[in-house]
């Protein structure tokens, strides 16, 4: 099934829970809310534990050309920013969310860590951060940017507060390429996943809505483009676990 097909694939369960209507910020915010209890748990036992191996991953992929001064986007419960601080001793990262339950939960973590001095978590809209332009030297959004309709928006605002030569990593999911992988995963993606994913969450539409924003995200020569757009240069993605996730890296250019 290439990725047009899966574009088209019936949202019944997705409307039913939005009442029919396109899933607003609003909706999305509950969702992420409802389930922050136990997110953390939910990503290990449905990625089979790779999650773990995917931050590794993009923290290990961070360079810092002139400071530590990182912004992690979607940060969620803080489990990047404190596998970047884990890997790079001179980090300091603000994270940003727009789920209060997830921040809560973060804020506890960090604390039980002893990441208070290194960590921040703020409330904010990615469209909309309240930050001053190159004010960081690294931007990082995993599994969240598919979960904003204005994505380019996100886009230009992680450029806009990226220092020049700053570094951009997106991490995000996708399919294998190779097409008895797709048709395997897809299975497990499109029918087992949901259900099951669902019961962990305690909902009947978490990851109804899950599987829904991954088949509406561009393919990865699509999304690269979108970057270059905004004003990135040596964009390149990365395929993670036989390409079921992908860690996309570009450069703030030059004005």
């Amino acid at each position: 099934m290439d990725r047009e097909q899966r574009k088209h694939l019936p949202r019944a369960e997705l409307q039913e829970w939005a009442g029919g209507q396109a899933v607003d910020d609003s909706r999305v915010k509950r969702m992420f809310d409802s389930i922050a209890f136990s997110y953390d748990l939910q990503n290990s036992i449905l990625s089979l534990g790779q999650d773990i191996r995917w931050r590794r991953m993009l923290a290990k992929s961070l360079r810092f050309e002139s400071g530590p001064h990182v912004l992690d986007l979607a940060t969620g419960t803080g489990e990047v920013a404190m596998e970047i601080c884990r890997r790079h001793s001179r980090a300091r990262v603000i994270g940003v969310d727009f789920s209060p339950g997830m921040l809560a939960i973060g804020r506890k973590k960090i604390k039980s860590r002893g990441l208070e001095h290194r960590i921040h978590l703020l409330i904010g809209d990615g469209r909309r951060l309240p930050f001053r332009s190159a004010a960081f030297d690294c931007a990082t959004i995993s599994f969240g940017i598919r979960n904003i309709e204005e994505r380019r928006s996100v886009l230009d605002e992680m450029r806009r507060v990226l220092k020049e030569g700053g570094q951009l990593l997106i991490m995000e999911f996708d399919f294998p390429d190779a097409p008895v992988l797709n048709r395997l995963y897809g299975f497990y993606f499109n029918h087992i996943l949901p259900p099951l994913g669902n019961w962990l969450s305690r909902t009947n539409y978490a990851y109804s809505y899950l599987v829904e924003s991954v088949h509406g995200f561009p393919s990865d020569a699509e999304f690269r483009d979108e970057i270059v757009e905004i004003g990135f240069e040596q964009v390149e993605s990365r395929s993670l676990t036989l390409g079921i996730a992908k860690i996309y890296t570009g450069i703030k250019r030059s004005s």
